[in-house]
C-alpha cells in the first residue's frame, strides 16, 4: 500500500490528479484518507475535501494553504 500511495503523490505532484485519485481512493487509512482530502482540494471540491479530511482523525483543510506543501508532508510521512 505504501508504495502505492507513494506513486499518488508523486503523480499528484506531476499534475496528473486522475492518476493520483485512481490510486489514492483504493485504500481507507487514516494517510491514504489525507492523500484523497488533498486531491479534492486541488479539484476544487472542498465539501468532499472536508469529508476525507474527517476519515483522518487527524488533519483538516485548513491545516495547509499551500497545496503542494501539503503533499510533501504526506511523502514525508510515507517515507517514514
Amino acid at each position: 500500500m505504501r508504495e502505492v500511495l507513494i506513486k499518488a503523490v508523486q503523480l499528484a505532484m506531476a499534475d496528473d490528479w486522475h492518476g493520483a485519485h485512481e490510486l489514492a481512493q483504493q485504500y481507507q487509512d487514516p494517510l491514504a484518507c489525507w492523500l484523497h482530502a488533498v486531491l479534492h482540494k486541488i479539484e476544487g471540491d472542498k465539501w468532499n475535501s472536508e469529508y476525507w479530511y474527517a476519515k483522518t482523525a487527524s488533519q483538516r483543510y485548513e491545516h495547509y494553504a499551500d497545496v503542494a506543501e501539503e503533499l510533501r508532508a504526506i511523502a514525508s510521512r510515507l517515507a517514514g
